[in-house]
């Protein structure tokens, strides 16, 4: 087992127990964070800060209705530092990695400021689209007790976006945006290719339940 294979095996470790609350937060998810970080990084990467950044970034995950959430990201930030002390990193390397996590969170509105930091941001945001992020929308919905659509206006064309009641509205309010607001070049690719997934899928949901996808939906992601 190489230095980095051990490295993810103890903060492996370490999460487990604590991503068993929330289907759409949990071990799993850090692994495709890990996943998609790999697949953004590069050459001048410096892989120890991405690792350790990928599977403690939610070491602290309060749900999305919750008031303080957007403090989530600096407290998993603050946590994670003495489990980074402990693994033997430097304090240069606590020091990104802390900034990385606390800078990934869409609601804590913390500009990335290193290569690391960008690509963790993108790397969690990529979670959020394609096949996997259909769902896991669906499932966080369904645990908020959400409803998949307002049968009356599925799509919102006479009545306000409502992503508080309706699943499939938080697909025009944040996630098929995402591509757009990507950092790095490898991740906006990576995430207009999982959007394009995800309107054929919103294509097909629409002819099952009988009332047409407008073309502003359909459009959004080469639109963009």
């Amino acid at each position: 087992m190489d230095i980095s294979a051990d490295l993810r095996h103890r903060l492996r470790g370490i999460v487990v127990q604590r991503m068993e609350t929330d289907p759409a937060h949990d071990l799993a998810h850090l692994d495709r964070v890990w996943v998609n970080a790999q697949a953004i990084s590069d050459e001048t990467t410096n892989m120890r800060v991405l690792l350790a950044a990928s599977y403690l970034h939610d070491l602290v995950n309060l749900p999305k209705n919750d008031p303080d959430r957007h403090l989530a990201s600096r407290r998993s930030a603050e946590e994670s530092e003495p489990i980074l002390d402990n693994f033997g990193y430097t304090p240069e390397e606590i020091k990104a990695t802390r900034h990385a996590i606390a800078a990934h969170s869409f609601s804590a509105n913390i500009p990335p400021e290193t290569a690391e930091a960008c690509i963790l941001r993108d790397a969690d945001r990529l979670d959020a689209l394609g096949a996997i992020g259909v769902a896991r929308n669906f499932s966080v919905s369904g645990a908020l007790g959400r409803s998949l659509y307002d049968p009356a206006d599925p799509f919102a064309e006479s009545r306000s976006l409502d992503d508080l009641h309706f699943s499939v509205d938080h697909w025009k309010v944040k996630l098929l945006k995402l591509p757009a607001d990507m950092l790095t070049k490898r991740g906006k690719a990576l995430a207009r290719k999982r959007a394009e997934r995800m309107i054929r899928f919103l294509t097909e949901f629409a002819e099952e339940i009988g009332h047409p996808l407008p073309s502003d939906w359909s459009q959004l992601n080469s639109t963009r």
